[in-house]
């Protein structure tokens, strides 16, 4: 059976782009008859706020979108399904990690990285200070060189090759703050999720590269036969993705100013090349193919 997830992060109100991604991973899952899993990304506990928690089951429940197991509420989603009750899976596969080698401690300030690497490329400053793991406000990385090409199929692209060394570098694994960073917390729960089906943003093509980097050194081979669509991403101008930092952009802000679920279901629609007379998510999911996907291209989304 297909197993998919929608993964929001508290961070801020949801916007279009948000809404664009549920919405095609609901209809794949659904046309599919497969399980869909509600995953909320919580680990940043200073900026998961309650107003965006809500915000997640408000707009879930607005776009009119089910899901099959997950949280209901934000109350539920803290007792039951927070990351933070999986900081010991997390924990287990960096030990792992760190026991596969190559894992370094890294003690470099924002600062200092901002002037040593304009290009946001970490420049391998702590590779030789053989600073304890155990040292204090220090960050853990993965070390990149050798060979570092990862190779995968994307259901919309098709082959894609990324080099880790020369687009994230020695990444961060575990934060300054000792909290397992993202690519080891998403890796971990789709491997125990049993995810077979990934849908993200073409901002995250590196990411996905990034955790199949690890979860081959991990042995999650699971995870390594993921299909993962990564979709064009909406944009507020040519040379900038939505972001949840612009409240006037979000879904929220959209509701507030009156505008209906059927609207935004039927802009999305549009951005799928469907025309829908009379727009609804059921009317959407009858008139949905999974071929529509190989026809996205960002230009089609910016003409909205």
């Amino acid at each position: 059976m297909l197993r998919s997830r929608l993964a929001p992060t508290p961070s801020g109100y949801l916007h279009l782009g948000n809404a664009f991604s549920f919405v095609l991973t609901w209809l794949l899952v659904r046309k599919q008859h497969g399980h869909l899993h509600l995953r909320i990304d919580d680990l940043d506990r200073e900026r998961a706020k309650p107003e965006y928690y809500d915000d997640i089951f408000t707009t879930l429940a607005w776009l009119g979108l089910d899901y099959d197991s997950g949280a209901r509420s934000r109350q539920d989603c803290l007792a039951n399904w927070s990351q933070k009750h999986r900081l010991t899976a997390y924990n287990a596969a960096l030990m792992r990690l760190v026991d596969a080698g190559g894992v370094f401690a890294c003690d470099c300030s924002r600062s200092l990285l901002a002037q040593t690497a304009p290009n946001g490329l970490y420049p391998g400053t702590c590779r030789s200070k053989n600073l304890s793991l155990a040292s204090t406000d220090a960050a853990w990385r993965v070390r990149t060189d050798g060979n570092t090409s990862v190779n995968f199929h994307d259901a919309r692209a098709g082959s894609v090759t990324t080099d880790i060394a020369a687009n994230l570098g020695d990444f961060i694994v575990r934060r300054r703050d000792g909290v397992p960073a993202y690519h080891i917390a998403s890796l971990v729960d789709d491997t125990h999720d049993q995810m077979t089906f990934i849908v993200r943003g073409a901002d995250l093509l590196a990411s996905t590269a990034a955790q199949i980097f690890l979860a081959e050194r991990l042995t999650f081979t699971a995870f390594t036969r993921i299909t993962f669509l990564h979709h064009p991403l909406l944009l507020e101008t040519p040379e900038r993705k939505l972001s949840k930092s612009h409240h006037s952009l979000s879904l929220r802000a959209m509701r507030e100013n009156g505008t209906t679920a059927e609207e935004v279901i039927g802009r999305i629609a549009s951005m799928l090349g469907i025309v829908l007379p009379h727009p609804s998510l059921q009317a959407l999911l009858e008139a949905f193919s999974p071929e529509v996907i190989a026809a996205l291209t960002h230009e089609h989304l910016l003409s909205m």
